[in-house]
């Protein structure tokens, strides 16, 4: 009696061992893996995240953070709600699906693109204090001495990143007063190349700048226009030695007209 008492303790022990130790780590040594994608480089906040700057790693379903996104699809084009690292799993909490703010795309400038602001000499140079983030617009220049009015097809398309009043408060930011009334932004900062960036220099000293609002809506379709100013400069350093093709004054029309047709073929799904 003895003996089966203590071979009874002895079975009891390992099947207590077995349930609460052994069961569960085969349970981990044996539970499937995931593929999950995750950062193969250090990012900025604000910047877009695109397919190479992501690598994939098998993990263990049961040992992912809560939250992660499994669907590299569901990431590219997304941008960094904070800096992120090398490594990194991505949640929803980590990205944003576009970099909303003046700070976002002044923390991923690379060198690629420059931020500079253009003074806004009247209230309607500014489109009346309208602008806003992510706005697509035109800049449309006046000779100071001829009257002569363009659009360098140069200036097409840019990206507003914010207007700004002459006490430093950004178009997001400001508040009315009291009476109703609120400060005009002085000034409208976009996000340009080297070249442009020259040539705005340039204007702010012999002529009158306005801007001309092309397109305000989601982001996709805003790239299209800048896809297609991207490509005017590609054709430059392709061809050198051609011509600007949209410099007309307004007695001819012109850049005008043709900047109207690319925007209604873009907004139309027209233009790819």
């Amino acid at each position: 009696m003895k003996n089966r008492t203590v071979i009874g303790i002895i079975c009891m022990v390992i099947a207590i061992a077995f349930t609460f130790i052994v069961a569960p780590l085969v349970s981990r040594m044996t539970t499937d893996s995931t593929d999950v994608p995750r950062l193969s480089a250090d990012i900025k906040r604000g910047t877009e995240i695109t397919e190479d700057m992501l690598e994939t790693a098998s993990v263990k379903k049961d040992s992912l953070p809560a939250g992660v996104i499994t669907d590299k699809a569901a990431i590219v084009g997304k941008y960094a709600a904070a800096d992120l690292f090398a490594g990194d799993y991505l949640t929803e909490f980590k990205v944003s699906g576009e970099a909303n703010s003046a700070d976002d795309v002044f923390a991923s400038l690379d060198g690629s693109k420059v931020a500079v602001s253009v003074s806004i000499d009247t209230f309607a140079a500014g489109l009346s204090g309208k602008l806003k983030y992510g706005d697509i617009i035109s800049f449309v220049v006046v000779n100071r001495d001829t009257g002569k009015s363009t659009i360098p097809a140069e200036l097409n398309y840019v990206r507003v990143i914010t207007a700004t009043t002459t006490g430093g408060v950004d178009q997001e930011n400001i508040i009315k007063n009291d009476d109703g009334t609120y400060e005009i932004p002085s000034t409208v900062t976009v996000l340009v190349n080297t070249a442009q960036a020259k040539l705005l220099a340039k204007y702010q000293d012999n002529s009158k700048v306005f801007a001309a609002l092309v397109y305000r809506g989601d982001s996709a379709t805003a790239n299209k226009f800048l896809a297609v100013q991207d490509e005017y400069f590609l054709s430059l350093e392709e061809n050198p030695d051609a011509e600007p093709t949209d410099t007309e004054d307004e007695e001819e029309g012109g850049s005008g007209t043709d900047i109207i047709k690319k925007a209604n073929d873009i907004i139309n799904g027209k233009a790819d």
